[in-house]
C-alpha cells in the first residue's frame, strides 16, 4: 500500500502537535522547569550514591510506527497483531507445521490493515457509532456459546492459547463497529429494483452455470485512487508475485496473510458459498472455466488486483416445497410500566375471553402492540425461519385453531393462533428472494471495497516503522 501524502492533513497534524505544546501555558512551563531542576538534582544524587553494578539493564520503550490523522499505532500494538496473526495461521493448519510468511512482509501488510482500520474507526467515532460494553459482552457470549463454552471458560481458553483477552475484546468491538459503519454508509443506501431482479432471473435461466454455487477464497491488492502508472505496475507485480508463490505450492492462508488487503486476510480471505449473481461479473467470467482447487489469473478491477481460488462447486437448481403456517397473534410489549408478569397475565385473560367466544381478531385490534393489529393480528402465510425461534417453536407445536399459552420473545409476549397449514412450492418466490439477496451482496461488497479505499486515501498517514 502506498504512503498517503495529503498536504492539508499534514499541516493539520503538524499544527496539532504544536498546539499541544502551546496549551500548557507559560506559567505551567516555569513550574515544570522548577520541578525538572529539582528532579535532576535528586537523580544526580542517586546516580552518585548507587554503584554502577546495581544499575538495571535498559528496557525497550514502546514507539510509534505510524501516525493516522490525529492518532497513532504503536509498535506494541503491531507486535500484538502479528502474534495473533501467526497463531491464527498455525491454528488453520490444524496442528501441522505452518509455512509462515516472512515476518517483515507480514509486519508491513498488517500495518497497512491497521492503518485502514484506524481510519475507519475514526470515521465511526466522529459520526457517533459506538459499541457499548453490554452489547459487546453479549456478542462475546454468543461467540463462546458457538464454541460450546461459557464466557468464563472461553476467556480461559483464549488466555491458555496466549491471547490477551482485553485485546481480543477490543478487536471484536472494532469488527462490530466497522460492520455498523458498513451498514450505514453502504448497505442502507443500496437500492434493488424489480427490474434488476427480473434481469438477474432472466440471465440465470439463459446461462446454465448461473444455477451453480461457488465456494471461494480471495486475495486483493488494493490500488489507491488516482494511482500513477508506475504505482499500478508495482502493485500488479506484487499480486503476480503472490500468484507465483501460490502456484509453487505455498499455502493460500499464508499468502493471503502476507499479501492481501481484505479484512479477513488472516482467515485466508474466505468468501464462502456464493452463486454467480452474488459475485462481481469479473469473478464470474474467470470462474466459468475453473476447476475445483484452481487459481484464477490476476484480475484487475477499479479497486485493485484480485486472485481467486475455487474451493468447491455445487448445483442449485432444485424445487423448494415448504410447510407454511397461516397464523395470527396478539403482542403485548413490556416497558417501564408493563412488566413481564403483567404482560403474561393480560394475555391469559385475553385467552380466557377468546375461549369463551370473543373474536380473536377483535381483541387483537384492541390490545395488540404489533403492526398487524389493524388486520386482527393476521400474519398471513409464514415460511420456516420467518419468525424468531421462540415464536416459531410455539407456533409449530399448535394444531389448526389451537391457541397457545403466552410465549415470550425479544419483542414481548405473544398469544398465537394457528389458522391452517399447507405444503407450498416456493421455488419462484425463493428465487426472487435469493436474487434480491444476491444482488444486494454483490453491490454491497463492491461498494464497501470502494468506500474503504476512499477512506484510506483521505487519511493522512506518516510511517515510522523503519525509523
Amino acid at each position: 500500500m502506498p504512503k498517503a501524502v495529503k498536504s492539508l492533513n499534514k499541516s493539520r497534524a503538524v499544527q496539532a502537535g504544536k498546539s499541544r505544546v502551546v496549551q500548557a501555558g507559560k506559567s505551567r512551563a516555569v513550574e515544570a522547569g522548577n520541578l525538572l531542576a529539582g528532579f535532576l538534582i535528586a537523580l544526580l544524587a542517586q546516580a552518585i550514591a548507587i554503584p554502577s553494578a546495581a544499575i538495571a539493564a535498559p528496557r525497550e520503550i514502546d514507539r510509534i510506527v505510524a501516525v493516522v490523522n490525529n492518532d497513532v499505532i504503536t509498535e506494541y500494538e503491531l507486535k500484538g497483531r502479528i502474534e495473533q496473526a501467526l497463531r491464527q495461521i498455525e491454528a488453520q493448519n490444524a496442528g501441522k507445521k505452518a509455512a509462515l510468511p516472512p515476518r517483515q512482509l507480514l509486519e508491513k501488510q498488517l500495518l497497512e490493515r491497521m492503518i485502514t482500520e484506524k481510519a475507519m474507526m475514526q470515521i465511526a467515532e466522529d459520526t457517533n457509532i459506538r459499541i457499548e460494553g453490554l452489547v459487546l459482552d453479549r456478542a462475546i457470549a454468543r461467540i463462546a456459546q458457538s464454541n460450546s463454552m461459557s464466557p468464563e471458560a472461553f476467556r480461559k481458553a483464549l488466555e491458555g492459547e496466549g491471547t490477551n483477552f482485553d485485546a481480543f475484546r477490543e478487536q471484536i468491538r472494532t469488527e462490530m463497529t466497522i460492520a455498523r459503519l458498513k451498514e450505514r454508509e453502504v448497505d442502507n443506501r443500496l437500492l434493488i429494483t424489480d427490474a434488476e431482479i427480473d434481469n438477474y432471473l432472466a440471465n440465470a435461466t439463459q446461462v446454465s452455470n448461473q444455477q451453480d454455487e461457488f465456494n471461494l477464497a480471495h486475495i486483493l491488492v488494493l490500488t489507491p485512487e488516482g494511482a500513477s502508472p508506475e504505482k499500478l505496475a508495482e502493485l500488479r507485480q506484487k499480486a503476480e508475485k503472490a500468484l507465483s508463490e501460490l502456484k509453487a505450492g505455498a499455502d493460500f492462508v499464508q499468502i493471503s496473510a502476507a499479501y492481501s488487503d481484505t479484512q479477513n486476510a488472516i482467515q485466508g480471505g474466505l468468501l464462502g458459498w456464493r452463486n454467480e449473481g452474488q459475485i462481481p461479473s469479473l469473478y464470474a467470467v474467470a470462474l466459468r472455466d475453473m476447476k475445483m482447487g484452481e487459481l484464477s489469473p490476476v484480475l484487475k478491477s477499479g479497486n485493485g488486483f484480485h486472485i481467486l481460488k475455487l474451493i468447491d462447486k455445487r448445483g442449485k437448481n432444485v424445487q423448494t416445497v415448504v410447510k407454511q403456517t397461516h397464523a395470527r397473534h396478539i403482542l403485548v410489549k413490556t416497558n417501564e410500566v408493563v412488566s413481564d408478569s403483567d404482560a403474561r397475565m393480560r394475555l391469559l385473560q385475553l385467552k380466557e375471553r377468546i375461549e369463551n367466544g370473543v373474536d380473536f381478531a377483535e381483541l387483537a385490534k384492541l390490545h395488540s402492540d404489533d403492526l398487524s393489529a389493524s388486520r386482527g393480528g393476521d400474519l398471513n402465510w409464514l415460511n420456516p425461519g420467518d419468525t424468531v425461534p421462540e415464536f416459531e417453536r410455539m407456533m409449530d407445536s399448535l394444531k389448526p385453531n389451537d391457541i397457545s399459552a403466552p410465549v415470550q420473545s425479544p419483542f414481548g409476549w405473544h398469544l398465537i393462533q394457528v389458522l391452517e397449514r399447507r405444503d407450498q412450492d416456493v421455488t419462484q418466490e425463493r428465487k426472487r428472494l435469493e436474487a434480491r439477496r444476491a444482488i444486494r451482496e454483490r453491490k454491497s461488497e463492491e461498494a464497501f471495497e470502494d468506500w474503504v479505499r476512499q477512506a484510506r486515501d483521505r487519511a493522512y498517514v506518516e510511517y515510522h516503522l523503519e525509523d
